[in-house]
């Protein structure tokens, strides 16, 4: 057993550990020993030990009987939801396809709800098909699933998704406050909620309200203040509910560090306050189970992007070490996903067959015909040479799935949970 040590400075964000030699472990494998089992570069890899890790210390540092949600939309792998479906008490999709996954890898449905701005009719009918719970966003969606509930002759468990009049402050990509395209503004939710109530006899079952103001916040402070915001809208929307509230989703926007100065969320702040929270729900939504929806805090740091470098190049003196992946599998670390000024996630190069110690600033870029396609731009990293690899950290979420991966025909990736 190679025994394992901290990574050295240039990848210190990285929450994988490495080998005496300097080599990555994932899942406890030497990197070029995963390569060599995989088959081919590029491809994603994810760590299960690191996925028990992450929820085990948010389960720890939140209080007893706060629920967690897995939003598989970070990372649809199904090999991860089925592992995050049994580390987890619900799972959050959106989209049908997402929700076959789910149920594939053995969610309940009963734990499972459904969000997203756009849901076909089809899909309305497959989710009370399925008995699972459906965050609406529109009232059309609420007589779409009336009729599916009719014809099925089974419930259409409803929560109403709610556009607040406030943001979560510090976010990477604000989900609320303002005109938006996600859930019923707040203002307009007690009419909606009349029309719940007048629908209750065609199937329609009130549940409860789904609220998320934004993601990849590290302020704790911040995303605190959103979930005291989100409880007190939700009470003040409970007095025009047909029925109590079973079902309060307040969120989630916990996010990882990916660049240097970035510090990692300080969970007891929000344990606390989740504490206060629940506490009130006992005595004022005493029905209610309190949920957290996550994603990217889940898998995020668990998963690494690994691409073989197939040339070296120097241009007017900088090197650029040419990899035989790179936007169309990660678009994300390209920069080209919510990035305003594009900054690097943490990376490294894996010298293979040889000891490097020499350290020189290099961009790691792609196969495609763009200047887009950039994975690391002059950063300080070991040498690399023809055959090496390199390590995108941080790439647990919004990988493969959100990249294009189509993009100019070239081979595709893959994915190992190991």
């Amino acid at each position: 057993m190679t025994e394992a040590k901290r990574p050295p400075a240039h990848v210190a964000m990285s929450q994988f550990p490495v080998a005496d030699n300097g080599e990555l472990l994932v899942g406890g494998q030497r990197l070029s020993v995963l390569a060599e089992r995989v088959g081919q570069t590029p491809f994603y890899a994810y760590d299960r030990g690191l996925l028990k890790a992450r929820v085990a210390e948010l389960r720890a540092a939140l209080p007893q009987g706060i629920e967690l949600h897995y939003a598989m939309k970070a990372n649809p792998m199904p090999a991860v939801v089925g592992l995050m479906a049994g580390l987890v008490d619900g799972i959050d999709v959106a989209s049908a396809g997402e929700l076959q996954v789910a149920l594939n890898a053995g969610a309940d449905p009963h734990e499972i709800s459904f969000a997203g701005p756009g849901k076909r009719d089809i899909e309305l009918g497959q989710a009370v098909a399925a008995g699972v719970l459906v965050n609406v966003e529109s009232a059309r969606e609420l007589k779409v699933l009336a009729a599916a509930s009719q014809r099925l002759g089974l419930p259409a468990r409803v929560a109403l998704r709610v556009n607040p009049d406030f943001e979560l402050k510090g976010s990477g990509m604000r989900m609320s406050g303002g005109p938006k395209q996600f859930g019923i503004d707040a203002e307009t939710v007690p009419d909606v909620l009349a029309q719940v109530g007048q629908l209750a006899g065609d199937g329609v079952a009130f549940e409860g309200f789904h609220l998320f103001a934004g993601s990849q916040n590290l302020k704790a402070e911040a995303i605190c203040e959103a979930q005291q915001k989100s409880f007190e809208l939700a009470l003040r929307l409970a007095e025009a509910a047909p029925s109590p509230v079973k079902f309060l989703n307040l969120g989630g926007g916990f996010g990882i560090p990916y660049f240097p100065g970035e510090a990692r969320l300080d969970l007891p702040p929000i344990g606390d306050n989740l504490a206060a929270l629940q506490a009130r729900a006992r005595a004022e939504l005493p029905q209610a189970k309190l949920v957290i929806e996550l994603g990217r805090y889940f898998v995020g740091e668990a998963g690494v992007y690994v691409t073989r470098i197939v040339d070296r190049k120097v241009s007017r003196g900088q090197v650029f070490l040419v990899a035989d992946g790179g936007l169309h599998h990660h678009l994300s670390a390209s920069g080209n996903f919510g990035q305003v000024l594009r900054k690097n996630y943490p990376a490294t190069i894996q010298p293979q067959g040889r000891t490097e110690t020499a350290v020189e600033a290099a961009s790691v870029v792609g196969p495609l015909c763009t200047p887009l396609d950039l994975l690391a731009d002059r950063m300080d990293m070991p040498r690399g040479e023809v055959g090496d690899l390199a390590v995108i950290f941080q790439s647990g979420a919004y990988g493969r799935s959100a990249s294009p991966e189509g993009f100019l025909g070239h081979p595709a990736c893959v994915e190992v949970l190991v």
